[in-house]
């Protein structure tokens, strides 16, 4: 059988091993649809398959990745024949299935979208699984019923990926959005990405009170615990927060306070079983409302040699906005 090069990870005395190297077309996992990936990126995720600083993987040996867009090499799959040109975001890749630092796939067909009109395999994964997650919260704050005329929205975590196509949806939206960021050296940054204010994150940072000065409309959180709180106790009168990441920590030190008595709704956002039809609808609404130039702007290009560089400087908040991994 033929061999791939792939990102490999295996088991170790100590944690795991990862390694750039070629990958027997035999060990390839079930699926109904073979995938010749072009491109992947770099999620938080991936920083902590790819240290072992989390025992995210769940089976080896394992393929790091999470995301792949390509073309469609075998099918079996009715909805699927060789040349189509798809997406898969999440479903356990790089968990407990074959991942996506590789230069094939193989995979259920029923976790494939097939990449939208006018985007580019380049584009959707410089969108991945931090870009879906954006656009499921914001339909979830949309399906809550939030609009520009309720107020400003805040983006917490704003320069890393999901904050930045966050911003840049929100804003385009007619949103007047705030972005909370460690960083101060990327305000000019989210500036044009759309965000009318730039705080800093330490604002958000301590205890959090039952009830604070109310500030915004609504928000999109990838941090957790203590910004949470925060978030929580400043959310005006019958908005909503969307809680899609954890960078902070799993722990969410808040009351209910806000809940029942200002109405405030956490909306909980999950991107790796999300099932296919909402998959398709955030697709369809990223082709729409992601600007492109904005989306260029916020991208980063490296090989695939050079996850091993960028895992740990994801998990580090070292990276700004999205990475694209050119497979081949």
């Amino acid at each position: 059988m033929a061999t791939f090069k792939a990102i490999r990870i295996d088991k170790a005395d100590k944690g795991t091993t990862a390694a750039l190297t070629q990958f027997d077309e035999a060990e390839l996992m079930e699926g109904d649809v073979t995938v010749a990936v072009e491109w992947s990126t770099v999620n938080y995720k991936d920083g902590l398959a790819v240290t072992g600083k989390s025992p995210v993987v769940r089976r080896f040996p394992m393929i790091a990745g999470v995301d792949f867009a390509g073309t469609v090499l075998e099918s079996s799959h009715p909805g699927w024949k060789a040349g189509d040109k798809v997406v898969s975001t999440g479903w356990g890749l790089s968990e407990t299935h074959l991942g996506a630092y590789a230069e094939k796939a193989r995979v259920k067909g029923d976790w494939l979208v097939r990449l939208p009109d006018g985007m580019t395999a380049r584009q959707a994964m410089a969108i991945g699984t931090a870009g879906f997650t954006a656009m499921l919260s914001v339909m979830a704050l949309e399906k809550h019923g939030l609009t520009p005329k309720n107020g400003p929205v805040i983006v917490t975590g704003a320069a890393g990926g999901v904050g930045s196509v966050a911003v840049a949806i929100l804003s385009k939206l007619g949103f007047h959005v705030i972005a909370s960021t460690g960083r101060a050296a990327e305000a000019d940054y989210l500036r044009d990405l759309g965000a009318a204010e730039v705080i800093d994150r330490n604002e958000l940072s301590g205890p959090a009170k039952a009830l604070a000065k109310e500030r915004w409309a609504g928000g999109v959180d990838s941090v957790g615990s203590t910004t949470l709180a925060n978030l929580l106790s400043m959310t005006k009168y019958g908005g909503a927060i969307a809680a899609c990441g954890l960078a902070a920590g799993m722990d969410l030190p808040s009351s209910v306070a806000p809940f029942i008595l200002r109405g405030v709704c956490l909306l909980g956002i999950d991107s790796v079983m999300c099932p296919i039809e909402p998959r398709k609808a955030a697709w369809t609404r990223i082709a729409k409302d992601v600007d492109h130039a904005k989306l260029a702007e916020m991208t980063t290009e490296i090989g695939l040699g050079e996850v091993f560089d960028a895992a740990p400087k994801i998990l580090a908040g070292q990276l700004r906005g999205r990475t694209v991994v050119k497979i081949s």
